[in-house]
């Protein structure tokens, strides 16, 4: 489905990511790990076209995307929740849901996408029209991917979605994104607690320093000792 080759992307005279070669096959969940400044965040912007790739190739569903605008990319199926929920906080819950499904083909569909989100987060139904600013931390999780289910993705880009949650909440969530995956929805999650995200997902890839270091099945990379010494804490 999503296919990355020697991809490298930087800002400026920075660069963040070299050389990075990745695959999401269709109804996978797939996570990528590793410590800040890894270039996590970078990767998911350069997939999203919110920056465009230096060298290498992008593609999904076979078609190349790198260096594409954002809101094509979007059309294409693919969805960024990105780090820090970035929701609108003076609109409502419902406002919020809306403009997700700002392109022709989610709007002619709004209803349905509509009543999908709130049957898999009922607190968002239950708060609608709240203003989505006055949510807890984990509210706004959920609304912020509520707003790209509302685009009709096929691969959902997630972000570290736990970050500044507290712990029951964080429990709460992956619990949450595994009923979105098993909605039918391919994942590629970008993520911090190592624990928990190898317990979700199918494969994984090590990023450190803006490189692919290792990859493999979740379970297998779990029980590697560097990674469980540096990144599990055990």
């Amino acid at each position: 489905m999503l296919e990355l080759k020697n991809v490298t992307a930087g800002y400026g005279h920075f660069t963040a990511l070299w050389d990075v070669s990745l695959r999401v096959d269709a109804g996978e969940a797939v996570a990528v790990v590793g410590p800040n400044g890894a270039g996590k965040t970078t990767l998911l912007r350069v997939i999203s076209g919110l920056i465009a790739p230096r060298s290498g190739e992008i593609a999904f569903d076979g078609k190349g995307i790198g260096g594409r605008p954002a809101y094509e990319i979007v059309g294409r199926g693919i969805a960024h929740v990105p780090e820090g929920r970035r929701i609108f906080p003076a609109l409502s819950v419902a406002d919020n849901l809306k403009m997700g499904a700002f392109l022709p083909a989610a709007r002619r569909r709004y209803a349905e996408s509509l009543a999908r989100v709130y049957a898999l987060f009922p607190v968002l139904a239950e708060r609608q029209k709240q203003r989505a600013g006055s949510l807890s931390g984990g509210e706004q999780q959920m609304l912020a991917i509520g707003r790209a289910l509302m685009s009709r993705p096929r691969l959902i880009l997630l972000d570290e979605p736990s970050m500044g949650l507290a712990p029951v909440m964080v429990l709460r969530l992956f619990d949450l994104i595994r009923r979105v995956r098993e909605e039918g929805y391919t994942i590629l999650v970008v993520e911090q607690n190592v624990r928990q995200v190898l317990k979700l997902v199918d494969r994984a890839y090590l990023l450190e320093v803006g490189r692919i270091k290792m990859e493999g099945r979740a379970e297998a990379l779990s029980d590697q000792d560097f990674v469980r010494k540096a990144y599990v804490g055990l």
